[in-house]
């Protein structure tokens, strides 16, 4: 049976003519509506003002580039998906997309099948906040460069404080359970002692929460940790 098509809004942000003519006409044809920008300013401009449910980028763009656009959405809490398209190929460009906030990638020539269901896809998943730096009052993380700070200062952080740091800004506000550490941070098979958890909250504790007179990661009795909203 085919699946009902979508009345979604979509903006289009590609330079080459042809192509933003095509995928117009292609998408209206699934029952999207469409607006497209032919450079990264317009398309920058637009995103900004218009209530899109997805936006279809190009990154190679004039005016603005594509991953300026991503990061400049993100950074300004405009969260609506975005499915990078571009000519460039190979991992590093993806890899910077998707750090700069995009929720997937898509290398030309492509299928519209399968652009179509990408966004359909996108659209499920609805415009939530994906912030590229997490946050919690005055600390900070951005997982890509794996640099942490409180406030102005930058605190060095080993690989694995840096994925318990994440972690719990991810579920901020919540209590997690030590087994949910041990499950997320390091793996279900792990087979060593599980008060290695409580080792790992203590160095977090100790560069930084006690040299600035803060208490942002609490014990929650019986139940496990929970790193406060508003940082400590």
């Amino acid at each position: 049976m085919r699946e009902e098509k979508s009345t979604m809004r979509v903006l289009v942000v590609e330079d080459e003519r042809r192509l933003a003519a095509g995928l117009r006409s292609g998408l209206e044809a699934e029952g999207f509506a469409v607006d497209v920008a032919l450079d990264g300013t317009d398309g920058l401009w637009m995103a900004r003002e218009f209530p899109y449910d997805v936006i279809v980028l190009d990154i190679m763009l004039p005016g603005v580039d594509g991953y300026e656009i991503c990061a400049t959405l993100r950074a300004e809490r405009v969260w609506t998906p975005i499915l990078m398209l571009t000519a460039k190929e190979g991992e590093w460009d993806e890899v910077e997309g998707l750090d700069n906030g995009a929720d997937d990638y898509l290398t030309k020539p492509f299928s519209y099948a399968v652009l179509v269901a990408r966004l359909r896809a996108l659209l499920r998943r609805g415009a939530k906040p994906r912030p590229a730096i997490l946050e919690a009052g005055d600390l900070r993380l951005d997982p890509a460069a794996r640099r942490a700070w409180r406030g102005g200062v930058e605190i060095e952080l080993t690989p694995r404080e840096l994925a318990l740091l994440e972690f719990l800004l991810r579920r901020r506000g919540e209590v997690v359970a030590k087994r949910e550490i041990l499950a997320h941070v390091w793996d279900y098979d792990f087979e060593g002692d599980p008060n290695i958890v409580e080792v790992y909250v203590r160095h977090l504790r100790n560069k930084l929460d006690r040299p600035f007179g803060r208490a942002a990661i609490e014990t929650v009795r019986g139940a496990g940790y929970r790193l406060a909203a508003n940082g400590g």
